[in-house]
C-alpha cells in the first residue's frame, strides 16, 4: 500500500488557455499514461499536491491516483513535472502507470555521509561530487530514496567509483565503464572549502579547522 494517495478528476479541456484557467482556480493539471491503457488528462488540488512535491520520497514512490468516476485507482510513478520559471510553481505533472513488480529505471539522488569526519576534508580537501544522481533499475515497489556514499575514511586524492558503492538489495546501475561518482581533491587556491555543504548532500570542515 502506498503512503501517497491523490484525488483527481478527469479534465475535459486541454491546451494552454484551459490549463491557465485551471491554475487560476487552484487546480493542477496532469496526465496519466502507459500500462497499455488510454491516457487520462486529469486535474488535482494544487495546494495538496504542491506540499507532496516538497517530499523527497514522493518522487521515488508508487503513488495512487484516484480518478473520480469509473476510471478508479491508478498505481503510478511521477515521471515528469513542469514548473513556472518565474514563480517556481508546478504547472503540470506526468504520471506513468506501474505495478509493484514492474522493473523500472529512475534517477536516484546521491547523498554524501560523514564528510565532516573525513580525514581529507579535515586536512583542507574538497569533496567534488561528479554524479549527483544515479540511474537505478529496480522493482517499482523497491525504489531507494537515495544512494548513500560514506566518506568517513577518505583521504585527499581518493576517488569513489560506481563499483565501490554498495547499492540497496535488488537495485542495479547499468554501466560498461567503472565511472567516477565523487573524488576528494586538495582545495584549490581561491576555493572556499565551505562550498561543500555539510549533511546529507556533502560536508567540509571549517577553514580554521583545516589549518590546525
Amino acid at each position: 500500500m502506498t503512503d501517497y494517495i491523490i484525488e483527481a478528476e478527469l479534465r475535459e479541456e486541454t491546451g494552454r488557455a484551459a490549463t491557465r484557467r485551471l491554475r487560476r482556480a487552484g487546480k493542477l493539471p496532469g496526465i496519466i499514461y502507459g500500462g497499455g491503457k488510454p491516457d487520462l488528462a486529469i486535474t488535482m488540488d494544487y495546494n495538496t499536491v504542491s506540499k507532496l512535491l516538497n517530499e523527497e520520497q514522493f518522487h521515488t514512490s508508487i503513488l495512487e491516483v484516484n480518478v473520480k468516476g469509473a476510471r478508479g485507482k491508478n498505481g503510478v510513478l511521477l515521471k515528469d513535472s513542469q514548473w513556472d520559471p518565474v514563480m517556481d510553481t508546478a504547472t503540470h505533472l506526468d504520471f506513468f502507470r506501474v505495478s509493484a513488480s514492474d522493473a523500472i529505471t529512475m534517477d536516484v539522488p546521491v547523498v554524501i555521509l560523514n564528510a565532516d569526519k573525513c580525514p581529507g576534508v579535515v586536512q583542507g580537501g574538497l569533496i567534488d561530487v561528479i554524479r549527483h544522481s544515479l540511474e537505478v533499475t529496480c522493482r517499482a515497489d523497491s525504489i531507494p530514496d537515495q544512494i548513500e556514499v560514506n566518506c568517513a575514511d577518505m583521504e585527499i586524492g581518493d576517488t569513489v567509483h560506481i563499483d565501490d558503492i554498495t547499492l540497496p538489495e535488488g537495485a542495479e546501475v547499468q554501466h560498461d565503464v567503472n565511472f567516477t561518482v565523487l573524488n576528494l581533491s586538495a582545495t584549490k587556491a581561491g576555493t572556499d572549502a565551505d562550498d561543500v555543504v555539510e549533511g546529507d548532500d556533502a560536508a567540509v570542515a571549517e577553514e580554521g579547522e583545516a589549518a590546525e
